[in-house]
């Protein structure tokens, strides 16, 4: 790959390998030659900007997940070496809470959760990311719920006035990269099928997704069928009814060995006004950042559907948001 290092076989291969290499290998002063000085790392609790930042994150994480892991799963990814790559890397962290931090004091609870992370790289660096961890997942197995998380956060951080602010489009900053992703029709599938179902077409659900489906979801949740995905969206969907949806960005994959295979980032812009995931109507205005893998694949001589999905938003960032709007 032109502008990178000669030891990464490809771009998975180089997002996989400085993953391992800046938590597991603790080479933290990588960030200096792995991530660019001025790179906007987004996720849904904030924004962070510059290399500096990322550093001391990273720190503070390894501090209270000392023996913290992170477990590639895939890299769907769109792009050239020349003209910058998009890789959106789906990771299974596995972690003792054994220090201090962000989640309270430490409980010596070991915890699993999955994480989703849009990057973009040239020359050997990345400068732009979405990041986006399955936070009611980690709280819930901390025995918080992800109101009540978002709740004591916002006391901890000086109340509402003073407190880290949630990504929404007014906060968020602009970084270098400006594309949108390929044209690959398993891209272009999986946001059709989003688009429709945020349109409240619902059928889109059992005619795309296989019966046979595995769904993965916030909080860990593990489920199968169409009707399990119905549940999900619907769940979304109905707490925020009028709220603008917009892909935000799609890719799709044919690599062999492989399913194909699509990652879309999309969003959720407006107000809390229905019953569904988030209790009773509060009428606050909610950013929501997710993205969604899916692979898809034909038993037998069947039409190919979507038989394995896995979709993150942060659940604490949206009650955060809630609450900051009405105590």
């Amino acid at each position: 790959m032109k502008g990178f290092d000669a030891k990464f076989r490809d771009f998975p291969d180089y997002i996989i390998g400085i993953t391992k290499e800046i938590w597991e290998d603790r080479g933290i002063a990588t960030l200096h030659q792995y991530y660019g000085e001025n790179i906007v790392v987004r996720s849904p609790a904030s924004v962070v900007v510059g290399n500096q930042g990322v550093i001391a994150a990273t720190m503070a994480t390894l501090a209270e997940f000392p023996d913290r892991v992170l477990l590639g799963e895939d890299v769907i990814w769109s792009g050239t070496p020349e003209e910058g790559m998009l890789s959106s890397h789906r990771i299974i962290s596995q972690a003792t809470h054994g220090g201090d931090g962000v989640y309270g004091a430490a409980t010596g609870t070991r915890l699993e959760y999955r994480i989703l992370a849009d990057c973009h790289a040239k020359d050997n660096a990345i400068d732009d990311e979405w990041l986006i961890r399955d936070q009611s997942a980690i709280v819930q197995q901390l025995g918080w719920t992800p109101r009540d998380y978002a709740a004591d956060l916002i006391e901890r951080e000086g109340g509402a006035e003073a407190c880290v602010k949630p990504l929404t489009p007014e906060t968020d900053l602009p970084g270098p990269y400006k594309g949108r992703g390929n044209d690959n029709p398993w891209g272009q599938k999986l946001a059709d099928l989003l688009t429709r179902i945020m349109g409240a077409d619902m059928a889109a659900i059992p005619e795309v997704y296989d019966r046979g489906c595995h769904l993965e979801y916030p909080g860990h949740v593990t489920a199968h069928g169409p009707d399990a995905a119905d549940k999900f969206w619907m769940t979304l969907r109905a707490a925020f009814p009028n709220a603008e949806f917009k892909i935000e960005h799609q890719m799709g994959r044919d690599d062999p060995l492989m399913p194909p295979r699509a990652a879309v980032r999309w969003s959720l812009w407006g107000k809390h006004e229905g019953w569904g995931g988030f209790g009773k109507p509060t009428g606050a205005m909610v950013y929501i950042v997710g993205i969604t893998h899916a692979e898809f694949g034909q038993v037998g001589t069947a039409e190919p559907k979507l038989r394995r999905e896995y979709t993150l938003f942060d659940e604490t960032s949206v009650w955060k948001q809630i609450l900051l709007q009405t105590g």
